[in-house]
């Protein structure tokens, strides 16, 4: 019995190395078959994730730029805002036109505010002028004679007539200095009619006139509404229609 399990365990011994042997031939032949189809599914994983990180990107590069995107202005249907044109306009003469687009208008503001600031210098240069020639003839300093700038040639100013120059150098004092304030209000005047017009014009943007514009005259019938008469007297005209 002893000598049956040494031959057995001796058997079992002596094949164990042909038995790796056999696994590690069955796994080189294996092996290849096994590594070509790991290869293949870690590249077809490789493929689709690679992919979905493309598009990924690429979604994520559209869509900033879809939200960004802003749709193009139309010129042509395009109406400026009332409130928005009035403050402009109040902050900055002129801007409220520019907002409107009717650029044609800036020369007319801006020249109106021009003129009117040259007439209230002007006028101011005078009135100083007059004042200090009526100071000049009032008093009774002879060193003092600014007023001989005002005189024609070869006049000059004698006891006879100073009273007279001195009621002329009164009343031109006194009407620069009427047209000086004059110009002030001027001025704001057009800084007034600047924010009116810019208003009123953004307003009407939106007023529709239709294209059917005609003025028809034709002859007419008129009755009188009288009462309690056989026959109401009538009157012949014209009956005018504007279509708009």
């Amino acid at each position: 019995m002893s000598v049956k399990i040494c031959k057995l365990l001796l058997t079992m011994t002596l094949l164990s190395p042909f038995g790796c042997i056999a696994s590690m031939a069955q796994g080189h032949f294996d092996g290849p078959k096994n590594a070509q189809e790991q290869g293949d599914t870690l590249t077809t994983t490789l493929y689709n994730n690679q992919t979905a990180y493309q598009q990924d990107s690429l979604n994520t590069m559209l869509v900033p730029k879809t939200q960004k995107h802003k749709e193009k202005i139309d010129w042509n249907a395009w109406r400026p805002n009332p409130k928005r044109a009035m403050w402009l306009a109040i902050v900055l003469p002129g801007a409220g036109q520019i907002y409107n687009r009717k650029y044609w208008k800036l020369p007319l503001v801006y020249g109106g505010f021009v003129g009117c600031v040259y007439a209230m210098q002007w006028n101011n240069m005078m009135f100083r002028d007059y004042s200090k020639a009526y100071q000049d003839i009032m008093d009774t300093d002879p060193t003092t004679q600014s007023y001989n700038q005002f005189l024609h040639l070869g006049t000059r100013i004698t006891d006879e007539n100073k009273t007279q120059y001195q009621n002329i150098f009164k009343s031109r004092k006194d009407k620069y200095r009427r047209w000086r304030d004059l110009s002030f209000f001027c001025l704001l005047g057009v800084y007034a009619l600047s924010i009116v017009d810019a208003y009123v014009d953004a307003s009407l943007s939106e007023f529709d006139i239709s294209d059917d514009l005609s003025l028809r005259v034709e002859p007419a019938v008129m009755n009188s509404p009288a009462t309690g008469m056989a026959f109401k007297p009538s009157a012949i005209g014209l009956h005018c229609s504007l279509t708009f």
